[in-house]
Order: structure tokens, then C-alpha cells, then sequence
């Protein structure tokens, strides 16, 4: 099948959908600038993402931790939405049953206007007490290191899902129930690596929903999708509304 009829596939697919999920890694993201910090090039003071991101550095040294989320938040603090963010955005408005699960912890969707989705690595723009648990925003840049809880003075830490931690148990919930109910759902740029992630299109098309991806690459679940093109998702996804 070409390109335009597996466009036009899933303009169709998605025109008479009734409920949708959408999946979105750093694909979408790195159209708008945003950097992978993992990789190639991403490498921080000779640190790699998986020496800082992890319970055991921030407690062994909370400055250098914090010192590197800063510098990250810098970055991110000069980014915004692309026409994928606010397609998406606008998929939510369109659809009375509609979810989001993205990967992401740049805010970017939630600056593009969606508000029914689960960022399930957490927000780099929340910050977590260590001794109260109380999550907040934080959008100060640069932040202070090391910032401290307004109510209980307690070490604030980035509101993060590090390596070793597990993903929060709502958000799996709400997550499976959208790709259990959902009849058409969307995979944008993401690797299909990073687990539990990776089993999302999987679930979805067992529970019979259309999965369609959307990535530049093919990826390792490109042999289970329905449907796929390859391209930068800020060209593709805004065609998807063009039926």
C-alpha cells in the first residue's frame, strides 16, 4: 500500500473512530528541539543520563542531580509545541473518548492544551517532597539548588520515574483501560523499546483496536501495527485531521 492510500486509511480509520489512544515518545518532541539527554550527544559532564537519573545519585550527591535537571530545564524552558502537540491537543477536543499516554516529561502537551492524558515518566516541570510526598509545579529557571518544600522544609526532587523506580500504579491503570476501550489507536515516536511502553500497542490490538505508528524509522513494533508511516511527526499527524 503507498503512502496517500495508508493516509488515507487512517484519516478514514480515525474520522469514524469512537474512541482513541494516543501513545507519544521523544519522536514528537524532537521536532520541536527537544534533546533525547540519552545516546549519542548525551552525555552532561562526562555523565550519562543513567549515572544521574537514578534514587542512588540523588541521594548520594543532590547538587549534581539537581545541577543537571536545571540545565535540562533551561533547555526545555526555550522549546514549544509543534503541529504534533496541537494535533493531538486537538484530537482531544474531537473525541468524547479520548486519551493520551506520552513518554515525555517536557510538558509539551500539556502547553499544546491537552488535559486527558497520563505522563507517565512524570513532569520535569513537578517536584516531589522528599519527606511529605506533596507534588507540585516548580517553573522557575533557573530553579534553586537545592530547592526545599514550602511546607515541611523537606528536599524537593524532581517528580521523575527514575531507573530502578516503578511507574505509578494509577497511571498503568488508567493507561490500560484506554487501550483496552479504544477502537483506533495511535503510536508517535517512539522506539518501542522502553517497556512497560513498548507492550502498549500490543494491548490495544488485542483488545481489537486499529494501532496505527507513526515514526521516522520502522522500530521493533512496527511488525504488529496495522497501519504506518514514516516521516517527522510534526508533518504527519496534523494530515491525520484532514479527512
Amino acid at each position: 500500500m503507498g503512502t496517500g492510500s495508508t493516509l488515507g486509511l487512517i484519516q478514514h480509520k480515525l474520522a469514524s473512530a469512537r474512541s482513541v489512544t494516543v501513545l507519544t515518545g521523544a519522536g514528537i518532541s524532537a521536532d520541536s528541539g527537544v534533546p533525547t539527554f540519552r545516546g549519542t550527544g548525551g552525555l552532561w559532564r562526562n555523565f550519562r543520563a543513567e549515572d544521574l537519573a537514578t534514587p542512588e545519585a540523588f541521594t548520594r550527591d543532590p547538587r549534581l542531580v539537581w545541577e543537571w535537571y536545571n540545565w535540562r530545564r533551561e533547555l526545555i524552558a526555550t522549546k514549544r509545541p509543534n503541529p504534533a502537540h496541537e494535533a493531538v491537543a486537538q484530537m482531544e477536543q474531537r473525541f468524547e473518548r479520548f486519551w493520551l499516554i506520552t513518554q515525555n516529561v517536557d510538558g509539551l502537551h500539556r502547553d499544546a492544551g491537552s488535559r486527558k492524558l497520563s505522563e507517565i515518566h512524570g513532569n520535569i516541570w513537578m517536584v516531589r517532597c522528599t519527606q511529605c510526598r506533596h507534588v507540585t509545579e516548580n517553573r522557575d529557571v533557573p530553579i534553586a539548588i537545592l530547592p526545599l518544600c514550602s511546607g515541611c522544609n523537606g528536599l524537593l526532587r524532581p517528580h521523575i520515574v527514575w531507573f530502578g523506580e516503578s511507574l505509578a500504579e494509577d497511571d498503568l491503570e488508567t493507561s490500560a483501560t484506554a487501550l483496552q476501550s479504544s477502537d483506533l489507536c495511535l503510536i508517535i515516536g517512539t522506539s518501542g523499546l522502553v517497556y512497560p511502553a513498548a507492550s502498549f500497542g500490543s494491548i490495544a490490538k488485542q483488545a481489537g483496536a486499529f494501532v496505527v505508528e507513526i515514526n521516522l524509522d520502522a522500530t521493533a513494533q512496527s511488525g504488529i501495527v496495522d497501519a504506518a508511516l514514516q516521516g517527522r511527526a510534526k508533518d504527519i499527524v496534523p494530515l491525520l485531521l484532514q479527512a
